[in-house]
Formats: structure tokens, C-alpha cells, sequence
């Protein structure tokens, strides 16, 4: 029930969240996570319909959603470990030399949350069934831990199957200043994400 007093409808938290207090992580990636400086919550899109009619058009809800990008930036390492795991990734998936990359990418292990491997059922669009898990290292999840003003996690945004799309260039230029550090940008797309208390089992889904 809506609740209509002034009293009742004032917010229970004052604190504003801040863009800077947020974790990172991916499971496939462990060399990434400490270097992650960006990270965004995709934005998602619903679209609209138009029922004629003679007198005015009345819009309603569409019924599917549309997921933007998520986007991150992290700095380089010197040894470029964390720009190589992600390369590796892209590699495996596109395979420029022959399949056995991607055969060997698909046989690695599994990088899912605990107890969320491929064949978990209660995906949107599957109707409760098994699906078979045989996508090994294809996929990953990762999780973005929101923070309060005291570095107590208090939010998680679980991204389910992600994989990279888009990997940046590194500049390299002889007349850099000498606090200029590398930095490079990577864009993943993903099956969905949920929302949950930070340490829940719990979830409220957004999917797709």
C-alpha cells in the first residue's frame, strides 16, 4: 500500500552514494580486479507500443528489455598480466589460428558464481529446465560491491555470463609525463544482472 503521511514517505537513508566507493570484481580475471578504476551499471531500455485509436493513441509497456554495455577501465600493470588474461579471453573466443583455441577455452574451467553453472535452470526464457553445461571458460560472472561512506559493502550488482567484446589499445608515448600510467578500456556483454544485500543468497533479478 502506497503510503500517503509525510512522515512516512521520508527516506530512511541520508547518505548520498558516492562514485569512487565501489569494488570490482570477475571471477575469470583475478589480475584485473585490484587495477579496476571505471565501472558503470548499464542503463536498460523498455520500449513502448501505440494502441490506435479514433480519438487519441494510447502508448502501453513493451515486453522486452534492452541491456546497454558494461564498460570498465583499469590501469596496466607493467607486465601487462591483466591486459594478457583479457587478451587471452578474446583470443580463445575468436580463435584466429584454428578451433582448438576455442575447444581448449571451452574445456577450462568453470568461471560462474558457486552453485550458478550453465546448468541451472531458473534463467529467463528457459521455463525451469536443465540446459546442459558445456561452456567451461567461455562465460564468467562478476560482481560490482557498492560501498558506503565507511567502506562497508552494503550492495552487489551480479552480472551473469559475461564476456568481453571490445578491448582497448595501449598508447605507448616517450613523452608521457612521469605520473601518466597506461590505462585501457574493455566493453562486455552479459546475459543479465540482479541485485542483492551484499553477502545474500538472494536476489532481485533485471533480466533480460
Amino acid at each position: 500500500m502506497t503510503t500517503t503521511s509525510a512522515f512516512g514517505r521520508q527516506p530512511t537513508k541520508l547518505d548520498y552514494a558516492s562514485p569512487t566507493q565501489f569494488k570490482f570484481s570477475i571471477v575469470k580475471l583475478p589480475k584485473v580486479e585490484f587495477f579496476v578504476s571505471t565501472v558503470n551499471i548499464p542503463g536498460i531500455v523498455l520500449g513502448s507500443g501505440t494502441q490506435k485509436t479514433p480519438l487519441l493513441d494510447m502508448p502501453y509497456p513493451g515486453d522486452k528489455l534492452t541491456y546497454g554495455d558494461l564498460n570498465m577501465t583499469f590501469l596496466v600493470d607493467e607486465n601487462l598480466e591483466n591486459f594478457r588474461e583479457i587478451h587471452g579471453w578474446l583470443v580463445g573466443l575468436g580463435f584466429p589460428r584454428d578451433h582448438t583455441e576455442f575447444k581448449n577455452l571451452a574445456e577450462s574451467g568453470d568461471d560462474r558464481f558457486p552453485g550458478s553453472s550453465a546448468q541451472i535452470s531458473e534463467e529467463p526464457g528457459l521455463g525451469g529446465k536443465f540446459q546442459p553445461a558445456k561452456e567451461g571458460g567461455i562465460y564468467s560472472d562478476a560482481t560490482l560491491t557498492i560501498l558506503t561512506n565507511k567502506n562497508n559493502p552494503v550492495t552487489e550488482v551480479r552480472f551473469r555470463d559475461i564476456f568481453p567484446t571490445t578491448l582497448s589499445s595501449l598508447s605507448y608515448d616517450q613523452q608521457a609525463g612521469d605520473v601518466a600510467y597506461l590505462s585501457c578500456d574493455i566493453t562486455f556483454a552479459y546475459k543479465y544482472y540482479e541485485f542483492a544485500d551484499s553477502g545474500a543468497s538472494s536476489t532481485s533479478v533485471t533480466t533480460s
